[in-house]
This record gives C-alpha cells, sequence and structure tokens, in this order.
C-alpha cells in the first residue's frame, strides 16, 4: 500500500542546505525567536544561522538611538525586514532578506526545484542572448536537475507552423521562451521535472543472503563457457548511416577481388 510521505514543519534542528529555500524572512524570524528562548539551542545557533545563510542575507544592527534608525531605514529601502527578536535579551534588531535570483549564476542545485518555470524563463531571458549552448555545461547541468529542457532554431515565419514543434510542446505543458537570432529564432521550452521517488524495500520484497549467493553462482556458471562478445567478429555490411568515404571503398574493394576469384574458378572449371 503506498503511502504519502508527509513533510514536517521545518524547524532549526531539520533545515538543510536544500530545504532551507522553502523558508520565508517571517518564518527564519520565528525560528531564531524560539531559538533565542531554548537554552540548549544557543550553543548550535552559529551552526544553523551558517545553513540559513545559503538562502538569505542576514544583517544585525547593534548600533542604538539615531544611528540604528538611520541603519534600520537603510535596510529597508533594500527590502529587508528588519525587527527584533523577541526573547533575545540583546535586544538586537536583524535585518533578513531572501537572497534574490536574478542571474543564471545564482542558480544552485539547492534552490533550483524552489523555484517556477516562468522564474526559470525570466532568469534566463535577463542575462543572455546567445542561447542555450551559450551556458556553460555546469549551469546547464544544474538547470536540467529541475527542468526538462529542449530547443529549437527556425526562421521566425515557421515558429508557431501548425502542427509543429511548438504546438506540440506548449500542448505537452512546455513554456518557452523565444531568442531572436536575426531573421531565425531559438525557442527554449521548459517544464518543471517530476521528482523521482525511489521504491522503498518492503519485507516482502527483500532477499535472503543464501538467495542472492544462489542467484549469483548460477549467473556464473551460465556465463562460465559464453564467448566473449568482444571475440566475435562478423563481418556485416554498413548501412546507409554507417557509409562513408573509407568503408564505401572498403566495399568497392572487397567486391571487385570477389569478382575476380569467381572468374578465376570459372575460368578453371
Amino acid at each position: 500500500m503506498n503511502q504519502r510521505t508527509v513533510k514536517k514543519p521545518l524547524t532549526l534542528k531539520n533545515i538543510t542546505k536544500g530545504n532551507v529555500w522553502d523558508l520565508e524572512e517571517n518564518d527564519v524570524f520565528r525560528m531564531l525567536e524560539a531559538a533565542a528562548k531554548d537554552a540548549e539551542m544557543k550553543d548550535s545557533l552559529p551552526h544553523y544561522t551558517d545553513i540559513l545563510r545559503n538562502a538569505f542575507m542576514m544583517e544585525e544592527i547593534k548600533s542604538e538611538g539615531q544611528i540604528a534608525i538611520a541603519e534600520r531605514k537603510k535596510y529597508e529601502r533594500l527590502e529587508y525586514k528588519v525587527g527584533h527578536l523577541k526573547g533575545d535579551e540583546t535586544k538586537r534588531l536583524l535585518a533578513i532578506k531572501k537572497r534574490p535570483i536574478k542571474r543564471v549564476t545564482d542558480l544552485t542545485y539547492e534552490n533550483i526545484r524552489h523555484i517556477s518555470v516562468e522564474k526559470l524563463l525570466e532568469v534566463l531571458d535577463s542575462n543572455f542572448g546567445g542561447g542555450w549552448d551559450s551556458l556553460s555545461q555546469s549551469i546547464r547541468d544544474i538547470i536540467e536537475s529541475g527542468f526538462d529542457i529542449s530547443t529549437m532554431s527556425l526562421p521566425h515565419d515557421r515558429i508557431k507552423k501548425k502542427g509543429g514543434m511548438y504546438e506540440k510542446k506548449i500542448a505537452d505543458g512546455f513554456l518557452a521562451l523565444q531568442i531572436p537570432k536575426g531573421t531565425w529564432v531559438e525557442v527554449i521550452f521548459a517544464k518543471v521535472k517530476p521528482i523521482e521517488e525511489r521504491p522503498r524495500l518492503t519485507y516482502g520484497d527483500k532477499k535472503s543472503d543464501s538467495e542472492d549467493d544462489n542467484e549469483e553462482m548460477t549467473t556464473e556458471a551460465d556465463n562460465f563457457n559464453a564467448p566473449d562478445e568482444d571475440d566475435i567478429t562478423e563481418l556485416d555490411e554498413p548501412t546507409d548511416d554507417q557509409l562513408n568515404e573509407e568503408t564505401y571503398g572498403t566495399v568497392i574493394d572487397l567486391s571487385a577481388e570477389e569478382e575476380e576469384q569467381a572468374d578465376e574458378e570459372y575460368t578453371e572449371e
């Protein structure tokens, strides 16, 4: 029987570099306020703060009076959320802002599954005009770990041809980004890649060690006298796709020798 996995509420004790991107600024304030009231958490707070900094910019405002007011206004203009931590004896001000994802270099394996297709295409559109191939392989690998990507390039007037690839991709749930290249257009199609759930091994599916050993011995016995595939050589005629100048010449030469040999044998008879 399949059971749906229920996500546990995030706390400082179970945050990781990946799930921290599920949080917002108010969540961080709530977690830090809870930690400030927990004597056991105070010693571990630097560790958890380092994890939070993967997804958030955090600045402490230590000054008081007019300087603190000016600092607070500065961070608020920069769209930070500023506030006191309840339960914190120091009464410090903390400015927190989630790290923006504006450039392709902001994309990581930890945050790629926490952005929408629309956001991805916005990032791609604002960062380059050279097309998908202009991205580094490392950035493409990150993107493709969270999204299904495909591309095509066609003249502008053929992009949305009825029954064409563009129409089929959109019908299949992809969103498209068009990048003009003169009279041609490159289209990048993107769709969220489903998360693959690994099947859990149940008690009834588990094999005993003796069964595994017997299966391994049987496999080795069956293959003991089997010839090595690498030792078997077959001279097959190349297909049309395999034909080139070298293979084509070989086929013609062999045919000529066979014809000459056949003529000699026919003469001797």
